[in-house]
């Protein structure tokens, strides 16, 4: 008798267990599919990377719909290896690729991570690149021709009392102004071949260059329409950009030192993107 009563408290102590522990294994999983569980780390895991890309915030209709997705990816999992389109060789060049880009996207995030700018670097670069853009600013038109002598023909129409927009319009070749009378808008020097700004920042306003200005893009003549202080964005208006531009950077010379110091029998025809 004691027997039977110690057998029948095992048996409701064992199944206790069972039922307690129940809820422990379904908590490690989302669902189980033909089977196969398809575990909450995978869901955590696949919410971090969401979130990480700052598009979506955390909510529980988000969350329902990459459950729902992960089920539905494991469903289909499921019949392409039953079919056994994994062991095809094409899913194979596939997982290759895949293998191969996820290492390198890997390897680039890791560098960055390290090497993050610094307050200094990005300073000195928002001074270097204020300094280039000089304090003035100028507004000029041009008219672009491929013969010197075509240039001095129009110069000879301006001195007669020609519109410098009405000839830059029927004459130049610049297809970014010509429509607009050549008008190139305001801008630094430092934007145009030296050729072209050491004439334009000589001109009084007003005035166009008398002889032809020979660039490597053709023959200018140029008129100053005006000029003024230069219009440069504070520092913390531009920050966001010089990190942007500055990590380029870093990466860019990051990935060129190693295609330099790999032994390869390859010929390379251009940088690497």
């Amino acid at each position: 008798m004691k027997t039977f009563r110690t057998h029948v408290i095992k048996s409701a102590v064992l199944a206790a267990t069972l039922s307690l522990a129940a809820p422990l294994v379904m908590a490690q999983n989302i669902a189980i599919v033909n089977g196969k569980p398809v575990p909450k780390a995978r869901f955590d895991a696949m919410m971090t990377q969401i979130l990480k890309q700052g598009q979506q915030a955390k909510t529980p209709d988000l969350e329902a719909k990459v459950k729902e997705e992960l089920v539905l990816r494991e469903i289909f999992v499921q019949e392409a290896e039953k079919k056994g389109i994994a062991q095809t060789a094409d899913y194979k060049t596939q997982m290759e690729f895949a293998r191969q880009s996820i290492l390198i996207q890997a390897l680039f995030a890791d560098f960055q991570g390290k090497n993050k700018e610094n307050e200094a670097e990005l300073r000195a670069e928002y001074d270097q690149i204020k300094a280039q853009n000089g304090d003035k600013e100028y507004r000029a038109r041009h008219i672009l021709v491929e013969k010197e002598e075509d240039a001095k023909a129009l110069i000879t129409q301006l001195k007669a009392g020609a519109k410098f927009e009405d000839l830059a319009k029927k004459n130049s070749k610049d297809p970014g102004s010509a429509e607009n009378g050549g008008d190139l808008d305001w801008a630094a020097p430092g934007n145009y071949v030296p050729e072209f700004s050491e004439a334009m920042s000589k001109l009084e306003k007003g005035k166009f260059t008398e002889t032809p200005v020979k660039s490597q893009f053709g023959y200018h003549i140029i008129k100053l329409e005006d000029t003024r202080a230069t219009q440069f964005p504070p520092y913390d208006e531009v920050k966001a950009q010089l990190q942007q531009r500055n990590a380029q950077a870093k990466l860019a010379k990051y990935r060129d030192e190693l295609k330099a110091k790999a032994k390869t029998d390859f010929k390379f025809n251009a940088p690497v993107n």
